[in-house]
């Protein structure tokens, strides 16, 4: 059975290359991500397990935190450009891949989904973090864009970033709140009533929520805690099968998809065979994991782009 994991990251050369010359030694800035497993491309194929693909997003290295509007704007198009060439080049094992977006520059952002997405051959899906320039996601400035991708039906991967004006950031649990928040915001703002064609993929099995979940049906609406399920969420939490289970309880089997944040996490070559250990020594049905594994993605990409 070939397991494919939906959340895996690339830092494509060419790109790094752009980046690195508006910035000098960029990496300095971001010492995680001096990963050979993040631009060597023959070195990330190697890396992966016999049966496995990855559908590749970009590392967390985004333009609009460097440079203005039109020049992010080319640079996401650029790099969404050598992303994609690289998922034609390589589909045996990168079946698709997901773009980035200037969120800097709104009507550039809107237009690379039409040109760069809805048509794609390779590209299925946008990335999204929990903040852009000091603002949560779910600012007013931002929401033509989930307004848009639901039209289009494109997915959104949701991957956290610190929130810089806390003191106190750490990579064991700020990302964890930073997502549990986004997905708040999500819910607060009623987004999945507005659009409701949105699509939604939670890094990190869906980050507190289905630890929480009780609180949040007790003390929130029972319109808010429907529209908290309706999430998709992967199972990028380093192992932990009795955790996985309760992101299956909460989201439902056909929410969970397999995903790893490969190449991070564990080194030297990531996560992924702690993460599928984890899946399978979940108290799930046979068919249950083979949605987790495979089906769930392949049934969510037939609603892409309907």
């Amino acid at each position: 059975m070939t397991v494919i994991d939906v959340f895996a990251h690339v830092l494509p050369p060419k790109f790094l290359a752009q980046m690195d010359a508006i910035q000098p030694h960029i990496l300095d800035q971001f010492p995680y991500m001096k990963n050979q497993l993040l631009t060597d491309l023959t070195a990330h194929r190697q890396s992966l397990p016999a049966d496995h693909q990855q559908i590749l997003s970009m590392v967390n290295l985004n333009p609009e935190d460097f440079v203005d509007p039109e020049q992010a704007a080319a640079l996401c198009r650029a790099g969404n450009a050598e992303l994609a060439d690289l998922i034609r080049s390589n589909r045996d094992v990168f079946p698709a891949g997901v773009a980035m977006l200037p969120m800097n520059n709104v009507p550039a952002a809107l237009k690379i989904i039409d040109e760069q997405v809805v048509h794609s051959d390779a590209l299925v899906g946008v990335q999204l973090f929990t903040q852009a320039l000091g603002k949560p996601i779910t600012d007013a400035a931002y929401e033509p864009i989930f307004a848009k991708l639901a039209a289009v039906g494109v997915p959104i991967w949701l991957h956290p970033v610190f929130n810089l004006q806390r003191p106190d950031n750490n990579l064991t649990f700020s990302w964890e709140y930073e997502l549990t928040q986004a997905m708040s915001g999500i819910v607060t703002a009623k987004y999945f009533r507005k659009y409701p064609e949105l699509k939604v993929i939670v890094h990190h099995a869906g980050a507190m929520v289905p630890y929480f979940s009780q609180r949040i049906k007790y003390i929130q609406s029972a319109e808010d805690y429907a529209d908290f399920q309706k999430f998709y969420v992967d199972t990028a939490i380093l192992g932990n099968p009795k955790a996985l289970e309760l992101a299956v309880d909460f989201f439902g089997d056909d929410h969970v998809m397999f995903g790893t944040d490969s190449p991070f996490g564990i080194p030297p070559l990531g996560p992924t065979v702690v993460i599928e250990q984890a899946v399978k020594d979940m108290a799930i049905t046979a068919p249950q994991r083979q949605g987790i594994f495979q089906e769930n993605w392949r049934t969510l990409m037939t609603t892409v782009r309907q």
